[in-house]
């Protein structure tokens, strides 16, 4: 369909200075010297901009119009990077942050997500959803890819202009906002079949519903939160001041870390229908934890940066079997409250944790977000498979 295409497209042009952000975004403000419980304020900020935007999203969008809520999102967003790469105090940057829903995780799981995933599944059958998703999420990351490769773009600005210090990276940021454009031009182009066909009715949940997604919603938080503690501009932090490594190695690092994410959402597919999606899920993901640990103790940083590699092949798995499985479980009229729930779990439980996690990375506890991170993901894992290990999609009923 052709209002699937152009969503792939938003989401790879939107993945792509999300990841830009997110890589940019520890540098930047190391280099305006703005660190510690500051730092993890101002991160705190864009992701608390993004979680209330998820909010709206959730109660609010298919009322007001998909597309409308698009285009109203994706100005804000556009208009807060610019604010931000104009600021240079941590209080006008955690405001700057949040109006522009800055995401510090350096991946696309904000409000324009929860809409364009309550409108994909209508675009294919049950059988072809997985498969679907699983390019929707490959295109995102290929997305987060090519931005983290673009984040050694101040770096080539101190090479060819005469620009140092932190003007080479609001160079870069205002060319993020300039990139939003794009995406409104896709959104203004968009057909009416994205718009959900009930607009003004007040979606019911049914009892059966409502319980699933109040078990893996408070799931969700145990594992979000623990991503909150690993967040990419946390990670770039870390790399950069543990190890001593340019931005340009960083973006390398992440270009490569988001090219085995884009490949695993295939495999992971793949995977799902042989063993089905929750085991998927969980299979894939222990593995990532563990290989994490290993990343907070490497003693080079070729030696974390290939341990951190591995870990994305893996990480990822989870990411368009979980969307795909939450999908399913529901019932059609309920996927965009059950996809903004989800997500607003998620963002809202990322949103707290930068904050300790600023406060925990000084001196030489700097390793400590990796292993609590790591810690909590492992103890979610076993609980998730545990509780929703025999409530499985239509398209399983033949999986053994």
């Amino acid at each position: 369909m052709i209002e699937r295409r152009a969503l792939y497209v938003t989401a790879f042009v939107r993945a792509v200075t999300t990841s830009l952000v997110g890589v940019l975004l520890g540098v930047y403000l190391a280099r305006l010297g703005v660190t510690g419980a500051s730092f993890g304020v101002v991160v705190s900020s864009g992701l608390v901009g993004a979680a209330l935007a998820a909010v709206v999203a959730t109660f609010f969008g298919d009322a007001l119009g998909r597309r409308r809520f698009l285009l109203l999102v994706t100005l804000l967003s556009a208009s807060g990077t610019a604010l931000f790469a104009c600021s240079s105090s941590p209080a006008a940057l955690a405001a700057a942050a949040f109006v522009g829903m800055l995401n510090g995780m350096g991946k696309d799981r904000g409000a324009a997500l929860i809409l364009e995933q309550a409108a994909l599944p209508s675009t294919t059958s049950a059988e072809s959803r997985t498969r679907v998703i699983a390019w929707y999420t490959m295109l995102q990351d290929l997305g987060h890819a090519a931005g983290a490769a673009l984040a050694g773009l101040p770096t080539l600005l101190q090479t060819v202009t005469e620009l140092q210090g932190s003007a080479p990276h609001r160079v870069t940021l205002f060319a993020c906002a300039a990139l939003g454009v794009v995406s409104l031009v896709l959104y203004v182009r968009l057909g009416p079949a994205v718009d959900s066909p009930a607009q003004a009715a007040r979606v019911a949940v049914s009892p059966r519903s409502r319980g699933i997604l109040a078990k893996i919603s408070a799931l969700f938080a145990i594992d979000s939160l623990a991503g909150g503690f690993l967040t990419t501009a946390m990670l770039s932090y870390f790399f950069f001041e543990r190890f001593g490594v340019a931005e340009g190695a960083i973006g390398g690092l992440f270009f490569g870390a988001r090219l085995m994410n884009a490949a695993s959402h295939l495999g992971a597919a793949w995977l799902a229908k042989r063993i089905g999606l929750v085991n998927t899920m969980v299979f894939t993901h222990i593995p990532s934890s563990l290989l994490l640990v290993t990343v907070a103790f490497a003693p080079s940083f070729a030696v974390a940066a290939a341990l951190f590699l591995l870990r994305e092949g893996l990480v990822e798995m989870d990411v368009p079997t979980r969307q795909s499985y939450v999908l399913a479980v529901v019932e059609p009229d309920e996927r965009t409250f059950a996809s903004g729930v989800t997500n607003l779990i998620r963002l809202a439980a990322w949103a707290v944790a930068p904050a300790f996690a600023g406060v925990l990375m000084e001196g030489d506890s700097m390793y400590l977000p990796l292993i609590i991170g790591a810690a909590m993901k492992i103890s979610y894992d076993l609980i998730l498979w545990r509780a929703f290990r025999a409530i499985r999609p239509p398209e399983e009923s033949g999986v053994g």
